[in-house]
């Protein structure tokens, strides 16, 4: 064991990015997938994703290739999410989704926010949530 500790603690981190970001309530996200024109992005792990289910709509852009595939400088660049367009994150409870909308902001995209209680308060919510089909 060591005694290192960092100089600031993943929690004062998520909430230091709170302050810099839009966060949604369930209602709030409802209220804007229903006028449409949003990019929903699940930054979860795929294996979340397949064992849990996603909120309709929503796109995989897991969390560790987020900032590489919306680059377009970066040879990981997947061009699916279009700069323009509302952005949206979410990850299981809110802490992840934080930290990388307000690493979006950061990095220039002017209309992003996350889902503060995250999926998995959207589905204890009872909200729609889908699966993918089962493999054959």
């Amino acid at each position: 064991m060591t005694n290192w500790r960092p100089n600031k603690t993943v929690g004062e981190m998520v909430e230091a990015a709170k302050k810099r970001i839009q966060n949604l309530s369930n209602d709030q996200l409802q209220q804007e997938m229903a006028k449409g024109g949003i990019q929903v992005l699940d930054i979860r792990d795929i294996r979340e994703r397949r064992k849990l289910g996603f909120i309709p709509g929503s796109q995989s852009v897991p969390r560790g290739m987020l900032e590489f595939w919306l680059d377009p400088t970066s040879h990981y660049y997947s061009g699916k999410v279009d700069p323009e367009k509302r952005i949206v994150v979410y990850c299981a409870g809110g802490q992840r989704s934080a930290l990388a909308a307000d690493v979006l902001r950061e990095m220039g995209f002017p209309n992003v926010a996350h889902l503060e209680p995250g999926f998995n308060g959207w589905a204890a919510a009872g909200l729609p949530v889908e699966r993918e089909p089962e493999k054959a």
